[in-house]
């Protein structure tokens, strides 16, 4: 107490000078504040949450120092009104560290609400928080909290990707989707017009909220495949928006091997359909590489039809899906269960959210596109397998960042993964999903991983990221059972093509061809084929040049199916019957 009858001498000096005693004597803070932090302790003692009060001197001896010390010392009231609030945030911290109380404690509930939607099981929670959180007391807010998993959405991720013809209208929906639902402001939309409407191309503002870069608005032309995301009630939907253009093919099947749902989009507009479905259009090679990227459901959206060619014709509508239907069934489309046809207008809007006016339209009276897709069926995906993400981009950002779609597992903050086929081991430093920045990831979502361990320059789209104790299968031969769609020659041993798979491309030849496979019985030839040719099927050893990471495709569809491709065209498809060496 001497100490504190000391300095409040000099406070007292100091305060009929009324000036701050600390601009004048330095050592002067260090000696009040400790001393008005003791009185104010002693004060707030009785309010903090019953927990012993060490902790709280010290939160104030650095915070203290901006209370005028004076009067905090001076008269013997103010100390609780001055330097109380202080001590207030140490009281927050204190109840936060006692894992009873879960008002004030935002932060873990929350996380452990993003556990909760992601890891159905408890079980898998006990597991893989051992190495998450070495500290006890998260763990236990993490239990403590059952009341909080009802509340946050368990939203299904559902992946769709816009395809079709060149300047079919897929970036303009999609920019109109996410203006209807309220993902772009309107402020933005309005500099796009603004933007758009100086390089008189006042059609394309919509566009802009998918096509970013300074070449694609300029051309007008998508050459990456867009990201955006919107949400409804039930699901979370992430838009990947791939280019028409056949130059960009390769990039079109990594954004299709990525979706869970494809929209074929085609333009109703006369002549633009038929040059978009005809030999060498986008629209055919699209939905045949959507197929075969293991889209589940095709939903073909008529666009244009405000046209004033078309003028919301029934008979063109029909005329347009009449010519488009066959095809589809060919590839293996089920008009009953997985194939729907709309009208639409991108530009305008119709039949995007709402219902088209009966006015306008008569003759279509079914669901409009969004309400459609939120009430399609949900897909079973692998949550307790072995975490695998194909790695579709990468860049740096402090750290290796990784892009791609979880196809199985989950990832948690902190755990260790390979990036095979190189064998590198790294550990998840931060994870987002759809630029959230969330603890814990599973499958069908879009997510960016940053990792430690390896360098940006050792990775390149197509590796895999996969779970440690498990990893995904590497080879450089293997078996498969190939389709030839297209090809004007024969195909023989030693053919050489680009192929892909998941994410990677990577050229290959055939080594050898194994035997035909009737396509009616599905039987297999007795004798070794000398080649094969269109529309056959047959099953051959192929070689890559590279190692590359695949799978069984009855193991595992998404890991095992592939596309070759030649001289810009899609030749053929198949799947890995099994890996060789």
């Amino acid at each position: 107490m001497a100490q504190e009858n000391d300095s409040n001498e000099i406070s007292t000096k100091f305060s009929k000078l009324n000036v701050n005693a600390l601009e004048f004597v330095p050592s002067f803070a260090s000696s009040t504040t400790s001393a008005a932090a003791a009185a104010a302790a002693a004060v707030v003692t009785p309010t903090a949450a019953g927990t012993p009060t060490a902790p709280l001197t010290t939160g104030t001896s650095s915070s203290g120092g901006g209370n005028t010390p004076t009067s905090a010392a001076a008269t013997p009231t103010p100390p609780s009104s001055s330097a109380a609030p202080v001590p207030m945030d140490a009281k927050g911290d204190e109840e936060a560290k006692t894992p009873e109380n879960n008002e004030s404690e935002p932060l873990d509930s929350w996380d452990a609400e993003e556990d909760s939607i992601l890891t159905p099981e408890d079980e898998e929670m006990d597991l893989d928080d051992g190495d998450v959180d070495g500290d006890s007391v998260a763990k236990v807010s993490k239990k403590k909290v059952p009341k909080v998993e009802e509340s946050k959405s368990k939203k299904e991720h559902v992946n769709v990707v816009f395809i079709g013809h060149v300047d079919a209208g897929k970036s303009t929906i999609g920019g109109q989707i996410m203006s209807l639902t309220g993902m772009v402001d309107k402020r933005t939309l309005e500099k796009y017009e603004r933007e758009a409407r100086e390089k008189s191309r006042e059609s394309w503002y919509l566009s802009w909220a998918l096509d970013t870069n300074q070449e694609e608005r300029d051309k007008g032309k998508t050459v990456e495949v867009g990201r955006a995301y919107f949400e409804t009630e039930k699901k979370h939907f992430t838009i990947l928006d791939a280019p028409g253009h056949k130059s960009f093919v390769p990039n079109m099947i990594g954004g299709a091997a990525q979706a869970d749902l494809a929209v074929l989009v085609i333009s109703a507009r006369k002549g633009e359909f038929e040059t978009g479905f005809d030999r060498g259009g986008q629209t055919r090679e699209h939905a045949m590489l959507a197929k075969t990227a293991g889209v589940k459901h095709l939903v073909v959206l008529v666009n244009k039809m405000d046209d004033p060619t078309v003028n919301w014709d029934v008979e063109r509508y029909n005329e347009c899906k009449d010519k488009i239907l066959p095809y589809l069934k060919k590839l293996g489309f089920n008009p009953t269960k997985d194939l729907t046809f709309m009208p639409c207008s991108g530009i305008t809007g119709m039949g995007l959210k709402e219902q088209i006016s009966e006015s306008i339209c008569p003759w279509y009276r079914g669901p409009a596109f969004i309400p459609f897709i939120d009430e399609l069926p949900s897909l079973n995906r692998k949550t307790d397998g072995p975490f695998i993400m194909p790695i579709v981009d990468k860049y740096k950002d402090m750290g290796t960042v990784l892009m791609g779609k979880v196809e199985s597992g989950t990832a948690k903050k902190g755990i260790n993964l390979l990036v095979m086929p190189n064998r590198t081991q790294v550990s998840v430093d931060q994870l987002w999903s759809d630029d959230e920045e969330v603890t814990a990831v599973g499958p069908g979502e879009n997510v960016k991983i940053k990792v430690k361990g390896i360098e940006e320059e050792d990775v390149s789209p197509g590796f895999v990221l996969c779970d440690a104790s498990n990893p995904i299968k590497t080879g450089k031969v293997f078996d498969a059972q190939v389709v030839i769609l297209e090809h004007k020659s024969i195909i023989c041993a030693g053919y050489s093509a680009v192929m892909h798979i998941h994410c990677a491309a990577e050229e290959i030849t055939v080594k050898a061809l194994i035997c035909l496979v009737d396509k009616k019985t599905g039987e297999k030839s007795k004798t070794r084929p000398r080649f094969v040719k269109q529309d056959q099927v047959a099953i051959m050893r192929i070689e890559c040049s590279g190692l590359i990471c695949l799978e069984q495709f009855k193991l595992f569809p998404q890991m095992g199916r592939f596309t070759l491709r030649d001289e810009n065209k899609t030749i053929a498809i198949g799947k890995v019957l099994k890996v060789i060496e």
